[in-house]
């Protein structure tokens, strides 16, 4: 049963944590091969399972150390039709390894509880094609469709939200944030830009905002931007318009390489936490309705407690409340 499904408590004003680069960290830190950088693969080997269970308690303590909420994005990015149907997954299979994801996060939440103020389960729902490039583009009621079964699978666990990460174009945010509403599950929308602060597809990101709010009727709780360091975008945000105020999220990159040149690293690159942190703390004077924060390619829990540190500095609990779809 979910807990939050119907009142999601970062909308409150409240800093939550995410984690940070699960990929990044799983297969530079911790030696493990991830094909497609398929984290959920992991969930069918036992010793698979306790390396997610390691990685997600690091990010839960944190939040238990800085007395502060969380929200666990499960390890399933790519646990999708096509991606799976090429690790060897069928449909069946596919839908119980997306299940078996949200109970993992619902078994550190259990651990927890009575120690964080606040823990949201969250079932991540990521791209069709390329993380980077807007390939094998969809149109929204294609996406809609594509998506369905992940997200259907999603409503009927412990999953209190969906969050589509890593979007690289308008329409499949759309068709995502249609199959979360025909699921009765709230959604977030998280996209990706590129070094000049744009959507891979040339869209800024006030134009991709606006067009999913249209196509939608609002239907998403917040936004995110994520896999872009800080560089890439703050200057895109330095205004007072109101579609600033849809951003409620931030995941980072650690390095403030462009996309490609990530694509072509074969070596970590980690940046700095310390700068990293002190990166957001300009941000979320701009970003005012951002309360989850985390990392993306390259950032561990070093990163994160240092950008958990300059959102706590930046929050009040007295920040106004989003309007909520409730459902």
């Amino acid at each position: 049963m979910s807990i939050w499904r119907q009142s999601l408590p970062q909308l409150n004003g409240n800093v939550f944590l995410t984690d940070g680069g699960i990929e990044t960290t799983l297969i530079f830190q911790d030696g493990l091969d991830l094909p497609y950088f398929a984290a959920f693969d992991l969930l069918r080997r036992p010793d698979g399972q306790e390396a997610l269970l390691r990685y997600f308690r690091i990010y839960a303590e944190l939040a238990r150390e800085r007395k502060v909420g969380l929200v666990l994005e499960s390890p399933t990015w790519r646990a999708s039709a096509d991606w799976g149907a090429k690790l060897g997954y069928s449909e069946r299979a596919l839908a119980e390894t997306n299940a078996a994801a949200i109970e993992l996060m619902a078994q550190v939440r259990n651990e927890y509880r009575n120690e964080v103020p606040a823990i949201v389960i969250s079932g991540c729902v990521g791209p069709r094609g390329d993380g980077y490039v807007p390939e094998q583009r969809m149109t929204a009621e294609e996406a809609r469709a594509y998506h369905a079964a992940q997200i259907r699978t999603f409503s009927g666990t412990q999953a209190d939200m969906v969050t589509a990460i890593t979007m690289n174009y308008v329409e499949e945010a759309i068709g995502i944030a249609r199959a979360a509403a025909d699921a009765a599950m709230p959604v977030a929308i998280s996209f990706t830009v590129e070094t000049d602060g744009h959507l891979p597809t040339g869209e800024s990101l006030e134009e991709a905002i606006a067009r999913v709010d249209a196509a939608t009727g609002n239907l998403p709780v917040y936004y995110m931007i994520n896999c872009a360091h800080p560089t890439h975008f703050a200057e895109r945000l330095a205004s007072a318009a109101p579609w600033v105020d849809r951003i409620g999220g931030l995941r980072v990159n650690a390095s403030a390489k462009s996309h490609a040149e990530l694509n072509d690293s074969t070596e970590l690159d980690a940046g700095n936490p310390v700068e990293l942190g002190a990166l957001h703390s300009p941000l979320l004077h701009t970003l005012k309705r951002v309360t989850v924060v985390g990392g993306c390619c390259g950032t561990d829990h070093r990163h994160v407690d240092e950008i958990a540190k300059a959102a706590v500095a930046a929050r009040r609990p007295s920040a106004p409340a989003y309007r909520v779809n409730i459902f």
